[in-house]
């Protein structure tokens, strides 16, 4: 118990030592927490759109206006917002220099017509543009549980992210309800306001969706990073159209200036989101016979949190979500990136099977500004979950 206890007080000692050059409040860890900062604190909320100090708590109408006739102000007038079919809504905007450093929401409604962007400084066009549910790693539409260090999502559908977020002049976040119909959203945005170092990059996400995957072709999760940075995870909504197992496909980073074969390439896809052997664990059923189930796990940096197996009648497609957090192993490049992955199976001879599945993708990487303009979002009907 001693050596055990000196062990978890001398890493705790050295990561506070190799952070001690760094810090400057935009990013804490267990190791620097009890460290000073000039840093300020601020949240924005629908009780206080703007952060202001002083200013939360204020409002005298709001959704919850009806609840709170009886208390008045001060007692939960606005915990939220109605975003109308067909606009956009103004999440935050802060100015800099600071950092997003939480985000939480439960938005209702259509997870895939939700469309989140995030604006840094004075760009014009967003260094994030993913659907809500996929930038949650929800990406079909139905709650699972997810605890990781970069995203968790807590019952009943509470998405939160922790990804550090800095920018120096401004930030300003969105969201766009695509659907038909309005939608509820309950939110929290925590920043702090400080300094930020020069060597800061920026916080984009990018999301990609083909259905199906043209026969022989790779999947790919992106193609138009141009500049100096670090990837920095990957979110995939995998629909299998075929019986079997359909993660045999290899990831594939190529990275300034890589042509037909790739700097870094994986051994397989479950191999790549830190499992193996297609995620399955040996279990006995009520007979005593075992069997095969694919296994759900959650881990601070990779994760198969959602197996949705199909109800034999109208969803019969068996669907996976998977994540894979470069948290520890950032994939750097200095002046491009390109991500493929492959989806295959086998044929019944032993040899692979070419799939063409739903392939839905999410990947988040930091850069040097600018950024070059992403592709356009797909159509509302080309994101549908169907």
């Amino acid at each position: 118990m001693q050596k055990t206890t000196s062990c978890l007080f001398f890493c705790i000692v050295i990561c506070a030592i190799s952070q001690a050059q760094k810090f400057n409040g935009i990013e804490s860890n267990m190791g620097n927490l009890f460290r000073m900062s000039d840093a300020k604190t601020r949240s924005i909320s629908p009780e206080n759109f703007t952060g202001a100090k002083g200013e939360g708590g204020k409002a005298t109408t709001g959704t919850g206006s009806g609840a709170s006739k009886d208390l008045g102000q001060g007692w939960k007038v606005s915990p939220s917002v109605v975003i109308k079919s067909k606009t956009t809504f103004t999440v935050a905007e802060i100015s800099g220099p600071g950092s997003v450093q939480h985000i939480w929401m439960t938005p209702t409604g259509n997870w895939r017509y939700s469309i989140l962007r995030f604006y840094w400084d004075d760009e014009t066009t967003p260094s994030v543009e993913v659907p809500v549910g996929d930038f949650f790693g929800m990406g079909w539409g139905k709650y699972s549980p997810l605890q990781s260090l970069a995203v968790c999502v807590n019952p009943g559908s509470a998405f939160n992210c922790y990804w550090p977020m800095p920018f120096r002049k401004k930030c300003k976040i969105t969201m766009e309800n695509m659907d038909d119909a309005d939608m509820v959203l309950y939110y929290q945005v925590d920043y702090i306001l400080t300094e930020v170092p020069p060597d800061a990059a920026y916080f984009h996400a990018q999301f990609n969706r083909t259905n199906p995957l043209p026969y022989k072709q790779e999947y790919v999760l992106v193609n138009n990073i141009k500049g100096k940075g670090q990837y920095v995870g990957t979110y995939i909504a995998y629909g299998a159209h075929n019986n079997g197992w359909w993660g045999e496909g290899e990831i594939k980073f190529f990275m300034d200036g890589d042509t037909n074969f790739p700097t870094i390439c994986g051994t397989g896809t479950e191999d790549y989101f830190c499992g193996s052997y297609d995620f399955d664990t040996q279990k006995k059923n009520e007979a005593g016979v075992e069997h095969s189930n694919y296994t759900e796990y959650c881990t601070p940096y990779a994760g198969l949190p959602q197996v949705i197996k199909g109800d034999g009648h109208y969803e019969i497609a068996q669907r996976f979500g998977l994540y894979r957090w470069h948290i520890k192993d950032p994939i750097r490049f200095e002046k491009d990136l390109k991500v493929t992955i492959q989806a295959l199976g086998w044929k019944h001879n032993g040899t692979y099977l070419v799939l063409q599945d739903d392939i839905a993708s999410t990947v988040f990487w930091y850069q040097a500004e600018p950024h070059t303009p992403f592709p356009k979002l797909p159509a509302k009907d080309q994101l549908e979950v169907n």
